[in-house]
């Protein structure tokens, strides 16, 4: 196998909670402390979709909401265009790629305006066909998508139709388990050797979207095929919201960037049966007949 350099995603998702001060402090630690090749956020049109009876329902679990109602509370942690346009140039400013997860037509739309390197459909949407046709007919840039919660005859027919529109080699296909957070027993890494051998030749790229907890495994999905590697990312795991809990914070993302890039750095053969490093202890330790 033949590896690439990991390319590492730090998920902030919501976990702004809303405030841009917070959305801007995640971009610059993701940028200069983590090291993360990208940042990404979340854009939804909660009144697209959402029904008015789950808009108008309670927070299924209120400690975590921002508002009375879960349409509210959704609302309360959605940026504006406008916002992420402003997120998108501070990345800039910082050195690391901008990029948002989609969940409707609006939000695809919106985000697509802005020409980030890639958008992210979340494993929730990568059945919304419609929206998959526009992106492939409207967006230039790289689309990746989570396989969670999807059956292999959905996956088939996903890769299948970005083959009929001419944009597979622009498709990054990413394991994961929708759990949060999932444990180890349900992360089934072993996918990844499946997804690879049924579709590497076809897509652009095979990731790997973890919402496990801790570092540990992340380096096994890299060395099984997933060159590109995404983690939920917060600032603080204690804060008010879902994903705080089973996400990494700084030092972890920090951490996982080291461990990512030591594992590629070492997935080489040796270019010779002594290496120069070698040589200086094999003359001054190794055995001799007298």
């Amino acid at each position: 196998m033949n590896y690439e350099k990991p390319y590492v995603i730090a998920e902030a998702g919501c976990n702004h909670k809303g405030d841009m001060n917070i959305a801007k402090e995640l971009i610059e630690v993701a940028a200069i402390f983590c090291k993360a090749d990208a940042i990404k956020f979340q854009k939804r049109c909660n009144r697209e979709l959402l029904t008015e009876e789950q808009y108008n329902a309670p927070h299924p679990n209120p400690v975590n909401s921002y508002g009375v109602t879960y349409g509210e509370h959704r609302e309360f942690l959605e940026f504006t265009v406008e916002q992420h346009a402003q997120l998108k140039k501070w990345c800039e400013e910082y050195g690391i790629a901008y990029s948002t997860s989609v969940w409707d037509m609006t939000s695809a739309k919106e985000i697509a305006s802005l020409h980030p390197e890639f958008i992210k459909i979340p494993s929730a949407c990568n059945n919304h066909f419609e929206m998959l046709q526009w992106l492939c007919e409207n967006y230039e840039g790289e689309i990746q998508i989570s396989l969670g919660m999807t059956t292999r005859e959905e996956e088939k027919e996903l890769v299948d139709f970005f083959v009929k529109n001419g944009r597979n080699k622009d498709l990054v296909i990413f394991n994961c388990t929708s759990g949060y957070p999932v444990p180890f027993e349900d992360v089934c890494l072993l996918e990844i050797n499946r997804i690879r051998d049924a579709y590497g030749d076809i897509v652009k790229k095979i990731g790997f979207s973890g919402h496990h907890l801790g570092i540990a495994i992340d380096v096994a999905a890299y060395t099984l095929g997933a060159s590109v590697v995404e983690r939920h990312y917060t600032l603080d795991r204690t804060w008010k919201g879902t994903d705080h809990a089973a996400s990494l914070e700084p030092d972890g993302v920090r951490k996982l960037v080291r461990n990512l890039n030591s594992t590629y750095q070492s997935l080489t053969y040796k270019s010779q049966e002594i290496l120069p490093i070698e040589q200086v202890q094999r003359e001054k330790l190794k055995y001799r007949k007298h």
